[in-house]
């Protein structure tokens, strides 16, 4: 980094979860390419985490670089309000294709976290469509991560990054995060605490929301596909909406298209990100089934940047490759390679846990090396990891190589030892 722009990133530029006051380290990118990330000093590193899980198929994809270039030229943004346009058509095209076909009514937003905030708005006001009027609160799992946002951290989990906030929160209810792993048989217990939860307050609750299978950022941690069989058939039974947050999990991060595939069941509300534009620009959805969309005569939300036609040619591009080879072939591999590898790391005495499934890898440790030690191993091993909580994790670009993933798990061992 040259004298000047270090000197301008340090003084006044925030970066995520950082102080300004003590900023930590930072590399400087030069550029992205393939599955590396280059520093302007040239060095090459290997991206274990693909951006914050949006890389999946790689950097610069020159299918979806052209598609912006070429919407660019054409027509970069217009307001969605009482008007349309094909990129916006093509993209609901694409996804209907790849869609169970109850869910049909796709509602553009600018983020995840706003496509959260959607969700339980829609949820909120199906509720009171339906004359239930005291249905205000939604129930979420410990664990759980749903983004920065204010009603996106009233659903996460409490005792996790947002909690200095809690005052000033929407109240929801909270349950323990699932018992049961993923890899073990089921154990109808653990089931108990929501469907306790749900009985109990019927009245009051409007919706669950919860990511399927693979909790992220607050919990990193694979739960069993029969607890979202229990959680249906309840939500059924008792008239609550249930919401996916697959924007982690979706397009074949868990080994699956989408991670609810495991339990084959199918949410009244699904919210997508991440991939979808295969991490090129911002862009995400919240997408209802008809019974819940159509009784709504208004649905309260419009992002100025609703449905920007940039996002939707690059959505239309990474939704063309998601279909143009055999990922879950690819993630399979990486699955394979990532249990080989990490498996050492099981006598590290600082790891309490080795977790795998799909394109995931997560050792949970005790205590994590300082933000410099981690710029140190980083530069050092040529493998870009951010460790978070009490979790080092990767979740490489599915096009990863088997040297590279090597790589990323000798670098995740070094910082387990750190």
């Amino acid at each position: 980094m040259n004298t000047k722009g270090f000197s301008i990133d340090r003084e006044h530029i925030w970066h995520p979860y950082a102080s300004m006051h003590n900023p930590p380290p930072v590399c400087d990118v030069h550029h992205t390419d393939g599955t590396h990330i280059v520093l302007q000093n040239g060095q090459r590193l290997i991206d274990g985490i693909s951006s914050w899980w949006c890389a999946s198929f790689g950097y610069q994809r020159q299918e979806i670089v052209e598609a912006i270039r070429e919407q660019a030229a054409e027509m970069a943004h217009v307001m969605f309000g009482g008007l349309t346009h094909e990129p916006a058509q093509q993209c609901a095209e694409a996804l209907l294709a790849l869609l169970p076909d109850s869910l049909r009514h796709i509602f553009y937003a600018d983020s995840g976290s706003i496509a959260v905030e959607c969700a339980m708005k829609m949820a909120l006001q199906y509720q009171i469509s339906q004359g239930k009027t005291t249905r205000t609160r939604i129930v979420a799992l410990r664990g759980g991560y749903h983004g920065d946002t204010i009603g996106a951290m009233s659903v996460s989990d409490p005792c996790g990054m947002h909690q200095i906030f809690s005052g000033v929160l929407p109240r929801q209810f909270f349950v323990e995060q699932p018992s049961c792993r993923f890899d073990a048989p089921w154990d109808e217990k653990s089931f108990a605490p929501m469907a306790e939860m749900l009985h109990s307050h019927s009245q009051e609750i409007a919706a669950v929301i919860l990511e399927p299978i693979f909790q992220g950022a607050n919990g990193m941690w694979f739960y069993h596909p029969q607890y979202l069989r229990n959680l249906r058939k309840t939500c059924n039974d008792l008239g609550i909406v249930l919401i996916f947050d697959e924007i982690a999990t979706g397009f074949w991060r868990t080994g699956r298209l989408f991670a609810m595939e495991y339990a084959n069941v199918v949410p009244d509300i699904l919210c997508l990100g991440k991939t979808l534009t295969g991490g090129n620009i911002t862009f995400a959805c919240a997408i209802a089934s008809t019974q819940i969309a159509e009784p709504i005569p208004t649905l309260l939300h419009g992002p100025t940047y609703m449905a920007n036609p940039l996002a939707c040619a690059a959505a239309c591009a990474s939704l063309k490759i998601l279909q143009s080879a055999d990922w879950g072939k690819e993630v399979a591999r990486i699955e394979a390679k990532l249990r080989q590898t990490l498996a050492p790391c099981r006598q590290c005495p600082n790891v309490a846990d080795v977790r795998i499934l799909g394109a995931v890898g997560v050792l949970d440790v005790r205590h994590l090396p300082t933000a410099e030690t981690l710029q140190k191993i980083v530069l050092k091993t040529g493998v870009w990891l951010r460790p978070e909580e009490h979790f080092i994790y990767t979740m490489p670009p599915f096009i990863t190589r088997d040297d590279e993933l090597e790589r990323i798990a000798r670098a995740m061992e070094m910082l387990a030892y750190a």
